[in-house]
């Protein structure tokens, strides 16, 4: 309570208030404070709406052409050893050979992992792009808008950072040439108080 005496009311935008103790720097640091305020959040936001729209436009676009194809098993795949538990060893996957078919009827081959003990021709369902070639299952879409706000938040706060770093920047150079200024002035004036006294 007394060091809020001490400093008196708190004056809201007193930068901009005529006063006969403003000075310049006092109100071109309220401009700089200010706009890398506006800055960062525009930044933030905007790259951040742009970051989270790109990526959720790609995973819309990979869901909408990935297809679901159903293959058969090439090679025998062995069954693993019985493991002390047998619900973990009847999990377990292993790689293999499958073959399918593409949407233009040409054949096409590759490495997936399947349930230990399958058989050749068991049937399992791969992912394919539309050249037939084998990809990962795409995301759904509550993975994909998780991901694209996920990923929009960090590139909005990584943006923001800029202009709010480059804004505290300016604002302490601004204090120490105000400082330097107040050193100059009390070594002109500060010996006149002396004679005062």
């Amino acid at each position: 309570m007394p060091l809020k005496a001490f400093r008196g009311p708190k004056v809201w935008l007193w930068r901009w208030r005529r006063n006969p103790l403003r000075r310049r720097a006092d109100v071109v640091e309220a401009w700089v404070v200010l706009g890398a305020f506006l800055l960062t959040v525009l930044a933030g936001v905007l790259a951040g709406l742009a970051a989270a729209g790109a990526v959720e436009h790609g995973l819309a676009r990979e869901r909408a052409l990935r297809r679901p194809t159903v293959a058969r098993v090439v090679t025998p795949v062995p069954a693993k050893p019985a493991a002390r538990d047998d619900r973990a060893s009847a999990g377990e996957r292993v790689w293999t050979e499958v073959r399918w078919t593409a949407v233009d009827g040409s054949s096409h081959t590759g490495r997936i992992r399947v349930r230990s003990g399958s058989g050749p021709g068991t049937p399992v369902t791969v992912w394919t792009d539309p050249r037939g070639r084998l990809v990962d299952r795409p995301t759904s879409a509550s993975e994909g808008a998780l991901r694209a706000t996920l990923i929009g938040l960090l590139v909005g706060v990584s943006a923001a950072a800029v202009p709010c770093v480059a804004g505290l920047a300016v604002r302490g150079r601004l204090e120490r040439r105000r400082m330097r200024e107040w050193d100059t002035e009390w070594a002109r004036l500060g010996p006149q108080w002396g004679r005062m006294v």
